[in-house]
């Protein structure tokens, strides 16, 4: 008994050694990507890896600019619709969260996730887009380390360029040339709130770009991005 608990409590520390080293790991990439571009993220190499299946030859539609080449239009549209209150907050808008439950609830089912941005770019830089209590707390801790090493502006900007925006359309200047055949820098209003409606199921409506609720969606957006704050 004594040495299955000294095998127990080995076997303990291992796995706590193993954690802290997965932490630091996670940390050092969020400490250099405060200074260079990310390539890639784990959600890209995730979507590479399944249109790969089908296609070995194939690859992402993606294209890094700096953050001033980037329409203030996408920007307003973007913080309107993912998250007002973004210079705000320190990573988590516990009122969204509070209020993205009831609805679940009202619902009986997962129809909102009250993300702030910090957190789906923590999710969409390292993990999986599986949902499980072990995931939501690692990109928890994620999003602290996020917020504690980047100004809000370098948060933006990286989230602006490596989220989903179609099937194998990543960011907003890949998006915006497959959308509307022009650079970024050139997106007006309507075309700005359009491609933020589309962000949180990008791949349906990459198939169907003329849905009545994309329509009404688009113009909510409108109507929310002069009170929107950008960094």
């Amino acid at each position: 008994m004594k040495r299955l608990l000294k095998l127990g409590g080995q076997a303990a520390l291992l796995l706590l050694a193993l954690v802290i080293l997965y932490q630091a790991w996670l940390f050092g990439h969020v400490l250099w990507w405060n200074f260079f571009d990310p390539s890639s993220s784990a959600f890209m190499d995730d979507r590479l890896a399944v249109l790969q299946q089908n296609d070995p030859e194939v690859q992402l539609r993606h294209q890094w600019v700096p953050y001033e080449r980037i329409s203030p239009n996408l920007k307003r549209a973007l913080i309107a619709a993912e998250d007002a209150n973004f210079l705000e907050h320190e990573g988590f808008d516990w009122e969204a969260i509070e209020n993205a439950y009831a609805k679940n609830l009202k619902k009986g089912r997962f129809v909102a996730g009250g993300s702030t941005i910090s957190q789906q770019l923590a999710k969409n830089l390292f993990l999986s887009g599986r949902r499980s209590v072990v995931r939501k707390l690692q990109e928890a801790i994620i999003t602290v380390m996020i917020e504690t090493v980047m100004s809000k502006r370098r948060i933006f900007e990286i989230y602006l360029n490596i989220i989903e925006w179609g099937n194998g359309v990543f960011g907003a200047e890949a998006a915006s040339r497959h959308y509307f055949r022009k650079s970024a820098s050139q997106i007006g209003t309507w075309e700005a709130a359009r491609m933020a409606a589309m962000v949180p199921n990008p791949r349906f409506y990459d198939r169907h770009r003329n849905t009545r609720y994309l329509d009404r969606k688009t113009r909510l957006i409108v109507s929310r991005m002069p009170a929107a704050v950008v960094p």
